[in-house]
């Protein structure tokens, strides 16, 4: 192996780095312990980390106690959750993604005029559960590819609105909105769904790093949507692709043969992981050149909730 190539933009969005900020900042504010309802982003370093330093993770908010400061993560949340919140006297600081929240507020202006609403997503994702959560049960109906897009079952008298998790694959989301036109010619949404900046972004930079390497990896963890996606478009592109959560899920039988390896993260990897990864290349392989490939540099930043600014 003789080359790395490092995808630009890769790792934290803004989303996930406001919402790591809240807990640390809620920290600083508050003390510890401080509560956490599922993982502040999908990955476990991030998480350990933040446990290191009292943060206590809970599935459920009756794992709180009354009263606590309690931190909503990125991904968003059911309506029913801020009402147990609210009913326990848990002090909440919501770190949803301000562009989940865009997506929440969609989908109740569409069913407010009286619409269906089709989301295409993945089922069981933490950003899907908390849209679903959104509206009243039977009020949204969840596809996920353009098989159930060209079958799925919607109330003939109702007009449809489509709206998508943020995280999808770019290319798949096109083809699923397409197939809806086709057969719902008056549904309406977004011309490109709802996919965020940064999605975008680490998609159309893996594309282009892709052209140049003879392998991908990418650093993300396994539950992480966005991460998925990245290491899916290099197995399109007919790379060897692998998902790993760091340098320690490696096997050296992968570079036979490799001469550059090209490396993405997905939005919620800390870049420490990248460089441990770029590290343990640069001593087995030694001498390796590393490049940087710079699609584009992000400037996004999403201010702290106002009970954290300063």
């Amino acid at each position: 192996m003789k080359k790395i190539v490092l995808a630009t933009p890769r790792g934290f969005c803004a989303g996930v780095d406001r919402a790591i900020h809240v807990v640390e900042k809620a920290i600083e504010k508050f003390g510890t312990p401080i509560y956490v309802r599922h993982e502040i982003v999908h990955n476990k370093f991030v998480v350990d980390t933040l446990k290191d330093k009292g943060v206590v993770f809970v599935d459920e908010l009756d794992q709180v106690p009354e009263g606590s400061v309690v931190i909503f993560s990125a991904h968003g949340v059911a309506e029913h959750i801020y009402e147990e919140a609210k009913a326990r006297n848990l002090q909440v600081l919501d770190a949803s993604c301000p562009l989940v929240l865009k997506v929440h507020f969609s989908a109740k202006r569409h069913y407010n005029a009286g619409r269906h609403i089709i989301l295409i997503g993945h089922a069981g994702h933490a950003e899907v559960e908390g849209t679903l959560g959104q509206l009243p049960e039977g009020a949204i109906t969840l596809i996920r590819n353009e098989n159930d897009a060209e079958t799925v079952d919607v109330p003939a008298d109702k007009e449809l609105a489509y709206i998508t998790q943020t995280t999808l694959s770019v290319a798949e989301t096109r083809k699923i909105i397409e197939a809806l036109k086709r057969r719902f010619p008056n549904i309406i949404g977004p011309e490109a769904g709802d996919l965020c900046y940064a999605t975008g972004n680490r998609q159309a930079a893996v594309l282009e790093l892709c052209s140049e390497v003879d392998m991908l990896l990418v650093v993300g963890a396994k539950n992480s949507s966005n991460s998925s996606r990245l290491m899916e478009l290099g197995l399109e592109q007919g790379l060897p692709s692998h998902l790993i959560a760091d340098v320690n899920d490696l096997d050296p039988a992968w570079f036979e043969g490799i001469d550059t390896v090209g490396i993405s993260s997905g939005a919620s990897a800390p870049e420490v992981l990248v460089q441990g990864v770029v590290d343990w290349l640069k001593e087995k392989f030694a001498p390796v050149e590393v490049e940087n490939l710079v699609k584009l540099v992000e400037n996004t930043k999403f201010n702290l909730p106002k009970a954290l600014q300063d």
